[in-house]
């Protein structure tokens, strides 16, 4: 019996996110800069000759057993594994299946990191594996993207597929969310590294459902405010890439403060009396800026400061409910191997 892993990496946000959502893009076309970092999707697949089919997500405390079959039907438990399987075999194998799925993630759900996306895409990658199919990575990508908008129907961008399956730093273009062109940016190592010397990434410990606030940001999107906002935070993601390769860090903590001033123009519910206290804590405490990395209203927070007064920092936010998350931005997208 083969066994399969995959690791596939979650992304911080850097600048141009909700540009990329359908009723945006499709119009106006948008820009996201983001990059993944060492904080992890870790699949499992066993194959298995009895005929059952089991779903097991450790993290989620999400567990199905279900007979091999050419569809299974979504009951409200493990509905994405549902969904990729059946992708899988109706586009594929035309015939069912039979194996274990075993899944986690290094973060808690809602946290802001692109992890649903990123869970769809480790599963497709670890099914690459066991069955050789002949996808590349804007295929995982696209599909990911279907599976998720078209099959499940959550609301969302197309951004966190992407990241997902091309990791590293990337400049992505999104001319409508199925025509999407990622450009793999050439960052010099020692600009991430400083990079990284000067982000705190704080886990709220508030976790929230990003496809309720996506829906909420596509209904403000009529409101004359509310698009110049969006216009602007598209503008950052160019703006923001040209500082990245100058190495211009002042005016990358300027973008990022001002896209999270646009981000809350666009929709009141993407920060709260909490997100605020801690934005506020930051600020007073050595950090130039900050915003929240995803949909915003809980997950991850993250905040650039001087590496010098980095390490107060950490100890003030620890203090608080949620906690200070260890991280690396890493060069990988998602991968997977035979044992």
């Amino acid at each position: 019996m083969k066994t399969i892993r995959s690791q596939t990496p979650l992304r911080l946000g850097l600048a141009g996110g909700g540009t990329d959502i359908n009723l945006y893009c499709d119009k106006y076309t948008g820009y996201v800069l983001n990059a993944t970092i060492s904080l992890y999707v870790h699949c499992t697949l066993i194959e298995r000759n009895d005929g059952k089919i089991i779903f097991d997500s450790a993290d989620t405390k999400s567990y199905g057993e279900y007979p091999s079959a050419m569809h299974l039907e979504n009951d409200g438990n493990g509905d994405i594994f549902k969904a990729v399987y059946n992708r899988i075999v109706k586009g594929f194998t035309h015939k069912p299946l039979s194996f274990s799925l075993h899944t986690y993630s290094d973060v808690p759900s809602g946290s802001g990191l692109g992890g649903s996306s990123t869970l769809v895409v480790g599963v497709i990658q670890a099914f690459v594996e066991w069955l050789n199919l002949p996808l590349g990575e804007y295929d995982i990508a696209h599909l990911a993207y279907e599976i998720e908008r078209e099959d499940l129907g959550i609301v969302g961008g197309a951004q966190d597929q992407y990241a997902a399956t091309f990791g590293g730093f990337n400049f992505m273009e999104f001319y409508d969310q199925k025509r999407v062109i990622v450009n793999p940016l050439r960052i010099k190592n020692w600009i991430a590294s400083e990079l990284e010397a000067r982000t705190v990434l704080y886990f709220t410990n508030i976790t929230r459902e990003a496809k309720d606030i996506e829906e909420h940001k596509k209904g403000k999107l009529g409101d004359t405010k509310s698009l110049e906002a969006m216009h602007a935070i598209k503008q950052d993601a160019v703006d923001m890439k040209e500082a990245l390769f100058r190495a211009d860090f002042n005016k990358i903590a300027q973008i990022l403060g001002k896209s999270w001033q646009s981000k809350k123009v666009i929709s009141e519910i993407v920060t709260n009396d909490e997100l605020d206290r801690i934005y506020n804590l930051a600020m007073s405490n050595g950090a130039y800026s900050g915003k929240t990395s995803g949909a915003g209203a809980g997950g991850f927070m993250f905040f650039l400061v001087d590496p010098v007064k980095k390490y107060n920092l950490i100890k003030i936010l620890n203090q608080e409910q949620g906690y200070v998350q260890d991280f690396s931005f890493t060069k990988e997208g998602t991968k997977s191997w035979k044992l």
